[in-house]
C-alpha cells in the first residue's frame, strides 16, 4: 500500500536517460496504449445515446453510501470517505433495454449499480449471446477497462430502469490529484476485487477440466 501511495503522490514518474516518460494518468492510457482515440466511448456519449438523466447527487451518495457500507472489500471505505468520493462521480437514471457498455469496444468508466438489475452477456463468435451474470445493487461495471486500459470484456444492459454511479477516467484523475490518499484507497479495493473475481473465474475453469 505504501508504494502505491507514492506512486500516486509523484509527479512525475523516474526513468532512465534513454526511456520517454510513461503517463501515470487513466485519462491518457488509451493514448500512450497506441489505442485511436476514436474508438474510445466516453460516458458523456454512451450517456447521451442510451437516454440518461442525471440523478440527484444526494440520492445518488446515499445509495452508494448504503450499498458499499454492506460490500465485504468497499465498506473498508469508511462514509466520510464514501462523501469525499462523491464530488468525482456522475449519478444517473437509465431506462430499461439500453446497452451502458459493449463488448469489444474501448470505454474510460466504470459504473456502480446503485438499483434496478443490469444483465452481464458476452456475444461468441458464432453469434449467440451467453448470460454471465445479472447484478445487483453495489455491483461494479467496467472497472477492469478503467483501470488497464484495455477492450471491453461484455455487454452491459439494463434489464430495468436503473440508478447509477459513474466514475470516468478524467475524474480518476482528478481524484489522484485532489485527493491521493482517497484514490489509492479505492483502485487499491478494485484491484482485490478483480483479483477475487479472477480467482472465482479460474476455480470454475479449474473444475471443469477435471
Amino acid at each position: 500500500m505504501k508504494g502505491l501511495f507514492g506512486l500516486l503522490k509523484r509527479s512525475t514518474p523516474p526513468r532512465g536517460d534513454n526511456d520517454s516518460p510513461d503517463s501515470l494518468l487513466f485519462s491518457t492510457a488509451f493514448a500512450d496504449q497506441g489505442v485511436n482515440l476514436a474508438m474510445l466511448v466516453p460516458w458523456e456519449a454512451r450517456a447521451n445515446e442510451v437516454g440518461a438523466k442525471r440523478l440527484s447527487p444526494a440520492r445518488g451518495g446515499n445509495l452508494l453510501q448504503t450499498l458499499w457500507a454492506k460490500d465485504k472489500y468497499m465498506s473498508r471505505l469508511d462514509s466520510a470517505c464514501v462523501s469525499r468520493l462523491e464530488h468525482f462521480f456522475d449519478f444517473a437514471t437509465v431506462p430499461e433495454n439500453r446497452d451502458l457498455i459493449r463488448q469489444g469496444e474501448y470505454g474510460n468508466f466504470m459504473i456502480v449499480l446503485l438499483s434496478g438489475t443490469i444483465a452481464v452477456d458476452r456475444s461468441q463468435p458464432w453469434g449467440e449471446r451467453l448470460r454471465l451474470t445479472e447484478t445487483r445493487p453495489g455491483n461494479i461495471l467496467g472497472e477492469m477497462s478503467l483501470l488497464d486500459s484495455g477492450i471491453r470484456f461484455s455487454v452491459c444492459t439494463s434489464l430495468t430502469e436503473c440508478e447509477i454511479a459513474v466514475l470516468s477516467a478524467q475524474a480518476l484523475d482528478e481524484m489522484m490529484s485532489a485527493d491521493p490518499a482517497l484514490a489509492a484507497s479505492l483502485i487499491a479495493l478494485l484491484a482485490r476485487k478483480l483479483s477475487l473475481r479472477l480467482r472465482v473465474v479460474s476455480a470454475r475453469l479449474s473444475d471443469n477440466q477435471t
